[in-house]
């Protein structure tokens, strides 16, 4: 499926949900891994807020990409981040969303109002 590459330069992007491990098998724990290093998978939530819309949103993150020192309500800056549609059926059920991924989750700022 496609990968879409998301401009969040002008979004505010607020911390909602603390890292935490992406889980592959809610049966077994199994932790998700990265399909070429390998590397741990973490997800976060965010309140993405651009144009006057917000989206809450869970985003993975590699386990390396995540920042130290983090806060629940602080601005945060997710680059490299990118939207993938996907689609599947689970118990005869179709089921379709949106993944979102980012390469790393650092501190970020809100945005400077610009003069008029």
């Amino acid at each position: 499926m496609r990968v879409i590459r998301i401009d969040a330069s002008s979004a505010t992007i607020l911390l909602t949900e603390a890292a935490s491990p992406k889980v592959r098998d809610r049966q077994t724990g199994e932790i998700a891994k990265d399909a070429v290093s390998g590397e741990a998978l973490m997800t976060v939530g965010v309140v993405f807020i651009d144009e006057g819309e917000s989206s809450l949103i869970q985003v993975t993150i590699p386990e390396s990409g995540v920042t130290d020192g983090l806060t629940v309500g602080a601005p945060v800056s997710l680059p490299g981040l990118i939207a993938r549609p996907w689609e599947s059926v689970f118990n005869g059920q179709q089921r379709h969303g949106i993944a979102y991924r980012a390469a790393a989750i650092t501190s970020g700022a809100f945005p400077v109002a610009q003069a008029s």
